[in-house]
């Protein structure tokens, strides 16, 4: 689908931006271990217990076994790609890079997998950087311009085309209004996506938490997501778009390969080498963050909470290892399972649409509570049952539906059942004291002062999203050489960048969660 195929992913931009400015403070003032053990900071009595081992055995376990596989299956294409190994063959080695990476996991812990990981992104993006100065050299591809020149100019667009009447346009990504409106303006607050998740969650939130600070939480947040869509999707499209001009035979179902047949045809024994453990650093992170992930869920907010209450550390360190080994094994059997990453994306988002509303309300509004956020958990599942069996409606556009089945479903269900108890409610108040609609708990604890300049938090947010898409479009006008819209983009980008430092720089951030 060209350079615009990837505002399938980009559009997360607007929800990363909102859990830097409202919710990375908020998530390490809350000073738990994971955000499903925030179910019962929040909520009280047995339906805060229910949603918070369900939610650690749904996400821990299921949604991770699938993440897992689909990351597989990309490292399968990579060997099979690479070094022709047949595909019934392939997930042996799958298996031996998981058993490594699930070792230094579980050895090391959430410090190792942080370490590693920042190991691993210099090794991927340095071998990513390599292979597409290597590619864009060779004669075949006469270098940017003569990359610019051979390729259709659909490929080059940065925004898809809108409007029914584009979609026979070549092979570009060409959406309806109502698909790009599910896009912008429904699926980055709405679903739940891993890495994006309304609100924070996951493996984000668990960083969040583990910051020194809430500042640093902010900033480590910020750079996380400046990094993850302006400085890494280049390398990746430049062979992209080569891939087609090298190998133009591939079928649609083959293009998956055309990056991995550069690396194999084109770069000499040293740097293929160098690109192979490229691929298997950003494999082995990937890896070692869900698992991590999944095996925290399955110990602090499972096995610790409701099996075994009362052991000693070095008890729940050895379940811990023995969890990371089962998730090991499940995923693995997944990735037998799944037959394309897009189906799996798809079906995730799917399977969360409408739950991210209430993710986000639950730190604004005292209403909220436990019986909401399960029945936004379950009520998804219904409403896409009904559209893949009675209805021909396809994603994105199947997100109307299911938002709006499951954001009824939970309000009425928030109405029906009593409010949390108000001693929790204090509780969290205090702990976190957090902006919105509070004001009966407010009411009987004055002393704690909400926070407050959601509107400068507004702007800060929007100023975030103006940075990261300018950024992002600069760096591809630059390395396009357009040198003039680059400056025009890298100028917006400037100024959205010092409308942040200015606020920014003016916070009396917390340095302990109170």
């Amino acid at each position: 689908n060209g350079i615009a195929g990837n505002w399938l992913w980009w559009n997360f931009v607007f929800g990363g931006m909102l859990t830097v400015f409202f919710f990375a403070r908020l998530w390490r003032r809350a000073g738990i271990m994971t955000d499903v053990e925030f179910a019962e900071l929040r909520y009280s009595g047995k339906p805060a217990a229910f949603l918070r081992g369900f939610r650690s055995l749904y996400l821990g376990l299921f949604i991770n076994a699938v993440i897992i596989g689909w990351v597989n299956l990309a490292m399968a294409s990579i060997l099979e790609g690479m070094f022709g190994i047949p595909h019934n063959q392939v997930m042996i080695y799958i298996a031996l890079a998981m058993v490594l990476t699930a070792g230094y996991s579980a050895m090391s812990g959430l410090w190792g997998v942080a370490v590693t990981d920042a190991f691993q992104f210099a090794i991927a993006m340095a071998g990513c950087i390599v292979l597409a100065v290597v590619v864009l050299a060779l004669p075949e591809v006469g270098g940017m311009s003569g990359l610019i020149e051979k390729l259709p100019a659909w490929t080059l667009r940065f925004t898809p085309y809108i409007g029914d009447s584009a979609v026979n346009i070549g092979g570009a990504l060409a959406l309806s209004v109502s698909s790009f409106l599910a896009f912008i303006g429904v699926q980055w607050w709405a679903c739940w996506y891993p890495g994006a998740e309304p609100g924070g969650g996951g493996y984000v939130a668990q960083r969040m938490m583990s910051a020194k600070d809430e500042k640093h939480s902010l900033f480590a947040t910020l750079w996380f997501t400046i990094a993850h869509y302006c400085i890494r999707p280049w390398p990746w499209i430049i062979v992209g778009l080569a891939s087609l001009v090298l190998y133009p035979q591939l079928g649609p179902e083959e293009k998956r390969l055309g990056y991995v047949y550069a690396m194999r045809d084109h770069l000499p024994i040293g740097l293929k080498g160098l690109l192979v453990a490229s691929f298997f650093a950003a494999y082995m992170s990937t890896i070692s963050t869900q698992l991590n992930w999944g095996t925290s869920y399955i110990m602090n907010d499972f096995y610790r909470r409701f099996i075994a209450t009362k052991k000693d550390e070095k008890h729940y360190v050895k379940i811990s290892r023995l969890a990371t080994v089962l998730m090991m094994i499940l995923s693995l059997g997944m990735t037998l399972i799944i037959t394309t990453i897009s189906g799996a994306w798809s079906f995730i988002i799917e399977a969360g649409a409408g739950l991210g509303l209430v993710l986000i309300l639950r730190w604004f509004w005292w209403r909220i509570n436990a019986w909401s956020e399960i029945s936004a958990m379950i009520a998804p599942f219904i409403a896409y049952g009904y559209v893949k069996f009675f209805t021909d409606i396809q994603f994105p556009d199947s997100l109307f539906i299911i938002v709006g089945f499951t954001t009824v479903v939970w309000l009425v269900v928030t109405f029906l059942t009593k409010p949390t108890d108000a001693e929790k409610l204090k509780s969290f108040f205090t702990r976190i004291h957090p902006g919105g609609w509070w004001k009966p708990v407010a009411n009987q604890i004055p002393e704690v002062k909400q926070d407050t300049g959601y509107g400068k938090l507004i702007i800060d947010w929007l100023a975030g999203v103006v940075l990261v898409y300018n950024v992002l479009f600069g760096l591809g006008k630059l390395i396009m050489g357009d040198v003039q819209t680059a400056v025009m983009f890298f100028l917006i980008a400037v100024v959205a960048a010092s409308i942040l430092y200015t606020h920014l720089s003016k916070i009396g951030w917390e340095k302990v969660a109170k």
